[in-house]
This record gives structure tokens, C-alpha cells and sequence, in this order.
């Protein structure tokens, strides 16, 4: 009774419940994506499902990230860099777009110690600890323009969820720049809802 009446308040002319049970379905699946199908489901229950698997997707699954950097002589974000052609606040957007994955529940220091070598530096040149991988190795965080110049950083990586800004992180220590922490693996998430097709 108490269902029908739900069922009543929603709009919904019926109160027949599908005999199907919802199937989940991996349409596509690679290291970066997926297109996942549920179906069928419940009249409205498409966009309640949705919202509530956006919501947990996006802020909700824990991660690793940067939360702050040290530059070999470097004091704060507006210095320059030597030998770098990117200014330092370039060089740490880039920084931001590190994807981590970690491999256990424990925080870490990376270091990136670039010597010798002229050209681009990229995320893959970073020494990484046995419990974290670099996710996208090809990530350019910077172009040594001088093959006798030195570039020494240490990233900080710490755990959590969701977006931290860099204001909450603790960058007391001198020379140590904050960075926004972005924990979240899922960078975006998108659905649609379709008619069910019947037979």
C-alpha cells in the first residue's frame, strides 16, 4: 500500500514493478576510461543513480597528489628558476597535473634530480618510492635550455579525497611552496539517460 502511494506521489501512472533485474555492462574499458551500462532501471531512477555515482566519483575516492614542492634554490612561487624556460607559477600548474597512483595507505617524497641533459623533463624522470607509480610518465613539467644546468625538486605526496587547496596545506617551512591537492582518480564523469529498449 505504502508503495503505491510512493509510486502515486512520483507522477507515475503505474504501480507494475519491472521483472528485470538491472544488469551492469562494461561497454568499453582502458587505463584512463570506461563506459559502463546499467540497465533497465526504474523510471527516475536513472538520473538518482547517476547524481549519487557523479557525486562519490568525483569527491569521494581516495587518492594521492603533490601538496607541496621544494625547488633547489628557489625561496617562493614568483622566483624564476634557473636554467628553466617556464617561470615557476607554469612550472607548478604543471606539477598539479601529476597523477599518482599509490600503492599502499602511506605518504612519500618524490625527488626529480635533472642534471647533464638539455630538453624537456617530464613526469617519468621523476625517482619515485616503491609504493607510488606515475600514471602519466609523458607529462611535460618543464625545458632544461642548458645542458650544464640543474634542476632538484622534492615533491611532497600525501593522501586523502577531493580537492585541497593549497592554503591548507602546511608550506611554514622555508622554501617549501603549497600546492593544491587534487586526490580525486576521477577527473570527469558524464551520463546519459536512454529509453529502454523493449524486445
Amino acid at each position: 500500500m505504502l508503495e503505491q502511494q510512493l509510486f502515486r506521489a512520483a507522477g507515475v501512472a503505474t504501480t507494475e514493478q519491472t521483472s528485470d533485474e538491472p544488469t551492469i555492462e562494461v561497454e568499453e574499458s582502458a587505463d584512463d576510461y570506461a563506459r559502463i551500462v546499467a540497465s533497465p532501471l526504474l523510471p527516475g531512477f536513472g538520473i538518482t543513480l547517476g547524481n549519487a555515482l557523479r557525486r562519490v566519483l568525483l569527491s569521494s575516492l581516495p587518492g594521492a597528489a603533490v601538496t607541496s614542492v621544494r625547488i633547489e634554490g628557489i625561496q617562493h612561487e614568483f622566483s624564476t628558476i634557473p636554467h628553466i624556460k617556464e617561470d615557476s607559477i607554469e612550472f607548478l600548474l604543471n606539477v598539479k597535473e601529476i597523477r599518482l597512483r599509490a600503492l599502499s595507505d602511506r605518504a612519500g617524497m618524490l625527488i626529480l634530480d635533472h642534471t647533464g641533459r638539455a630538453g624537456p623533463v617530464t613526469a617519468g624522470d621523476i625517482q619515485l618510492p616503491e609504493h607510488f607509480e606515475i600514471a602519466n610518465p609523458d607529462l611535460h613539467l618543464a625545458t632544461m635550455d642548458d645542458k650544464n644546468g640543474k634542476l632538484y625538486v622534492e615533491f611532497n605526496v600525501e593522501q586523502g579525497r577531493g580537492y585541497v587547496p593549497a592554503g591548507h596545506v602546511d608550506g611554514t617551512q622555508l622554501g617549501v611552496i603549497p600546492v593544491d591537492g587534487i586526490f580525486s582518480p576521477v577527473r570527469k564523469v558524464n551520463y546519459r539517460i536512454e529509453q529502454t529498449r523493449v524486445g
